[in-house]
């Protein structure tokens, strides 16, 4: 891989899952956020102001929201997975990192969990 130095970070994406456990917790969608950096294989540079030379990031939400409506996962670990390898897939990037938050415990702000894929 050469090296990837620029990216692109969606920050606290908002997106809706019905995951949990258990099924009391699958019964409703559940908020949580997506936090996605994506390092692109070209320098911004070489970009030309063009958007079809980089990553469309509203595409990018689009696909990971509709990832998350459709799961049937019960894990966030495995959710986080699955975004991360669809991304890579779809999109001209070398290497992408996926953190899902939950906010499920009432004593702690959330919980998350954090993975990394690349070509």
């Amino acid at each position: 891989m050469e090296a990837a130095l620029d990216y692109i970070l969606i920050e606290q994406l908002e997106i809706f899952s019905a995951i949990g456990v258990d099924d009391a917790e699958r019964a409703a969608p559940q908020r949580l956020t997506a936090t996605i950096e994506m390092w692109v294989p070209k320098s911004f540079r070489d970009t030309r102001d063009e958007i079809t030379e980089t990553v469309n990031y509203a595409l990018v939400a689009e696909i990971t929201r509709r990832i998350a409506r459709k799961n049937t996962s019960r894990l966030i670990e495995t959710l986080a997975l699955t975004i991360s390898s669809d991304l890579l897939e779809r999109f001209p990037i070398a290497k992408v990192e996926v953190e899902i938050r939950k906010f499920v415990l009432k004593d702690a702000r959330y919980v998350s969990v954090k993975t990394s894929a690349e070509k």
